[in-house]
């Protein structure tokens, strides 16, 4: 028994700062609003309903991973932007981080800081504890700080505000190439 609830403790621990449902496809997108790499504050319901909306969640902005996958969607976005197709990545990291990301890799998209994880939780996607990483920033060295870190999903939005499709194996390498297919086949069916 006290095994049990040993077990329970650590479920709870470890995945309560996630207790929300992961929405799915055919469900509504939630409404969501945050600061976006420049610190102005970035309102889904802005953008829903004037295309299809994808959005993102990685782990953590200057790391391997998480650069390939941001650098995908920056070169293939002239492919999205003209299907109606507007991106924005959302992490845990703090809005200094966002713009140095931002800026080392000239993205053409917001990133927005989900430092709490809320914008995570309403989605469903999975969360871990915060951290922090170093690197060279402009020949400066930096500290790069994170409330939570993300799972990396990625979900595409309609017109009407709806999910129509829901990756949360996001390769990241090929998630740009993954959203243009989700769309095109969702514009085929």
């Amino acid at each position: 028994m006290k095994l049990v609830r040993f077990a329970v403790a650590l479920l709870i621990l470890g995945f309560g700062m996630n207790a929300a449902r992961a929405i799915d496809v055919g469900e509504k997108a939630p409404s969501f609003e945050a600061k976006d790499d420049q610190g102005n504050v970035w309102k889904s319901s802005d953008h829903i309903g004037k295309g299809v909306l994808v959005v993102y969640f990685y782990p953590a902005a200057m790391t391997g991973g998480c650069t390939k996958q941001a650098c995908g969607f920056r070169d293939d976005m002239k492919t999205l932007t003209d299907k109606g197709i507007e991106v924005v990545g959302v992490s845990g990291d703090a809005v200094p981080n966002l713009k140095f990301f931002k800026d080392a890799h000239e993205l053409n998209f917001a990133l927005l800081a989900d430092e709490d994880g809320a914008i995570a939780k309403a989605f469903g996607v999975p969360l871990s504890k915060g951290g922090s990483i170093k690197r060279k920033i402009n020949g400066k060295s930096e500290t790069l700080t994170r409330g939570v870190t993300e799972a990396r999903w990625t979900f595409v939005i309609d017109k009407e505000g709806k999910i129509i499709s829901k990756n949360m194996k996001a390769n990241p390498t090929k998630d740009a190439k993954d959203v243009l297919k989700a769309v095109e086949s969702k514009k085929s069916a």
